[in-house]
């Protein structure tokens, strides 16, 4: 969700009725929402998909940090009691001291008004713990949020997912609140940014060896989401994207295709299972499948694992091993 979602920033347009029609359609199929704040005023990340592009300074702005913890106690009175409602994450993809030099925010998405970024930078862990402890209060307040004790909340890692091995525990060293879940989002660009080879083996060898005991480890501590994963790769792009840059950010795009259909299945259907194996250690997963009409777009290349049931079109995953096959 925006942190617009209200209609009370305007020129932006709120959309609160849609989340309204999403949860009715929830309930009448018998799904769950897990509402993620994605985007904060002046942006938690820079990312793209954060707000605005090259800019990450909400953090420092104290009105603006009110502003989202008001926003998150709205949403929790409005669907606290939906029986369509799994949780309230508070914020999505902090832009953190870890993921900041990796991320390379200034470089690969570029301000349209470099005067409004100056002073943009990373968020640290010390203040990222104590708004999700200020923020996991609000929430479940009686007088605030009151979120029931049997709706989640969910803390994204920024990044660095051991940070979180100590948070919000007592004495005795269990979970202090009541049904807390830690998100980390974990792809496969993310990977090769880490060195792992953009190769079939590379890639399995890597899930398996190094996402696979991650989650396993850190489950020990708190229950772990897997919050966005899916089957982009270098290799079925034919090019090596610098961790999942395109054409929009002034990379290169392959020219023509390089792998045949059963070449492309393969590669893809062995991604969907060392990734599904992995995340099954954890406490569940969503898929990464939203996407915009880049298709439409001249010069924009989109691959065949963008939509989840694309990729159950072109048989990337195997559901006589996996019963896991989407709704119709």
């Amino acid at each position: 969700m925006p942190y617009f979602i209200f209609g009370d920033r305007a020129p932006l347009i709120g959309c609160i009725d849609e989340l309204d029609k999403a949860f009715n359609w929830a309930e009448k199929y018998g799904l769950t929402i897990l509402i993620d704040l994605h985007t904060a005023p002046m942006s938690q990340n820079g990312f793209d998909n954060g707000g605005i592009s090259g800019v990450c300074k909400w953090a420092q702005l104290p009105d603006e940090v009110e502003f989202v913890l008001s926003v998150l106690e709205r949403l929790s009175k409005r669907y606290g009691h939906r029986r369509a409602l799994m949780g309230i994450e508070i914020i999505n993809e902090p832009n953190t001291t870890t993921c900041w030099p990796m991320a390379n925010v200034t470089e690969r998405y570029k301000a349209v008004d470099p005067e409004l970024a100056e002073g943009t930078g990373p968020i640290a862990f010390d203040w990222l713990k104590d708004f999700y402890i200020t923020a996991y209060h609000r929430l479940r307040d009686a007088d605030k949020g009151a979120l029931p004790a049997d709706k989640a909340v969910v803390f994204h890692d920024g990044f660095d997912i051991e940070q979180w091995k100590d948070f919000m525990r007592g004495d005795d060293g269990r979970l202090a609140p009541e049904f807390e879940n830690v998100d980390t989002h974990q792809y496969l660009m993310t990977a090769e940014m880490m060195g792992c080879p953009q190769t079939v083996e590379g890639y399995d060898d890597f899930v398996r060896n190094t996402y696979a005991p991650m989650i396993a480890e850190m489950s020990e501590y708190f229950p772990v989401i897997v919050g966005e994963w899916c089957l982009f790769n270098s290799v079925g792009c034919g090019v090596d994207t610098h961790g999942g840059q395109s054409v929009l950010n002034g990379e290169e795009g392959a020219q023509a295709e390089t792998l045949t259909a059963e070449q492309k299945r393969s590669l893809y259907q062995g991604v969907a299972e060392s990734q599904l194996a992995a995340w099954s250690k954890g406490s569940g997963f969503y898929y990464w499948n939203y996407k915009l009409l880049t298709d439409t777009m001249v010069g924009v290349a989109v691959t065949d694992a963008a939509l989840h049931e694309k990729t159950a079109d072109f048989d990337f995953f195997d559901y006589e091993a996996d019963e896991t096959k989407p709704v119709d």
